[in-house]
């Protein structure tokens, strides 16, 4: 199959055969159609031990669950050298700041900044909707053949055993968790899902972008977040506007999570990602002299009278905060770190 025009452009690596791809990233036909499961082995459950993931629960804020799907070392190895060879080589759409080189946070909220309205929408189990047949068929447009495409789509995608759930019963109570996560999908904790999923939402980003321009706003994307903002012709319509978002999204294959939907007019706080827009991108004031007070008692007593909530790298977990901080606010970031250099680590 030759690859779609844009496709051609990516520079992709030739793989003719499923040997040749085995080959390209290192491993025996047989360890290819292994963790491809291209024999469908997998299909009926097999023993924990010989399941290429392992799996953990985690509880969301808003009381729902997330299962977190990590790929074992070999299997990491494997989409490591996709994640290299191939899907780094796909241009992400312009709005898409999430898992991109270059971007970040800041890069996300910056546009939003001091607009009369902001709009912030949620994308509801962002990995997990992404199918694999619409992974495969991405393949099949950056031509690849159709053995080719199904075994890369194998490597990339998982469906979790009925294990999981025997284990912990209470998520597939949670809004057909079962179904979600039992049909192969993208995994939460595989190195290349990111990058997947920003491909596979390309289109639904094209189509909310056109929807912003025609009502005169901006659009960016940091994976499931969505946010849009404009002035005053936008304000007006903003709630109506948001419903068209939902509308694409659901065309598009996805869901909205309604609950999160959030209208910030100027006169209060917006805030995207944890990143306050009113006037430019920054962190909430009270979060920034949280830290300082902490870093400074840090400085005067000791790290482990501050770790109150039991970091088990609390040095990393403050090294992190104040990287995050210099996204948006340099200089700030550098008095903390100032701070930070004078803490005493045991």
């Amino acid at each position: 199959m030759r690859p779609a025009a844009a496709a051609r452009e990516w520079g992709l690596p030739a793989v003719a055969t499923p040997g040749d791809l085995a080959a390209m990233l290192g491993l025996e036909a047989a360890d290819l159609d292994w963790f491809a499961d291209l024999r469908g082995w997998g299909a009926g459950g097999v023993d924990a031990k010989l399941e290429h993931y392992r799996y953990r629960v985690v509880p969301k804020r808003s009381g729902r669950l997330r299962l977190i799907e990590a790929p074992k070392q070999r299997l990491k190895q494997v989409q490591r050298r996709l994640l290299a060879e191939i899907l780094r080589s796909v241009p992400p759409h312009p709005a898409v700041h999430g898992f991109v080189a270059g971007r970040s946070v800041a890069t996300f909220a910056e546009p939003h900044t001091a607009k009369r309205m902001v709009l912030k929408m949620d994308l509801r189990d962002f990995f997990p909707s992404v199918r694999a047949a619409r992974i495969e068929a991405f393949f099949r447009t950056a031509g690849y053949p159709e053995p080719v495409a199904r075994a890369l789509t194998g490597l990339v995608t998982n469906a979790a055993p009925r294990r999981v759930f025997a284990k912990e019963g209470e998520l597939g109570l949670v809004h057909g968790a079962r179904s979600l996560y039992c049909r192969p999908h993208l995994p939460q904790g595989a190195p290349t899902s990111p990058a997947l999923a920003n491909i596979c939402f390309r289109r639904a980003d094209q189509r909310l972008e056109a929807l912003a321009r025609s009502a005169g706003a901006d659009y960016t994307r940091y994976a499931d977040d969505l946010a849009f903002s404009g002035g005053d012709d936008f304000a007006r319509h903003a709630r109506r506007f948001s419903l068209h978002v939902a509308a694409i999204a659901t065309e598009e294959g996805f869901a909205v999570e309604h609950r999160k939907t959030r209208l910030a007019p100027e006169s209060g706080r917006q805030r995207l990602a944890g990143v306050v827009v009113n006037h430019r991108p920054s962190l909430p004031r009270a979060e920034i002299e949280t830290l300082e007070a902490i870093l400074t008692n840090c400085a005067r007593d000791s790290p482990e009278t501050q770790n109150r909530d039991g970091h088990p790298r609390f040095r990393e977990h403050l090294a992190g905060r104040i990287a995050y901080l210099a996204m948006l606010n340099p200089s700030k970031a550098a008095k903390l770190r100032a701070i930070f250099d004078r803490i005493a680590w045991t």
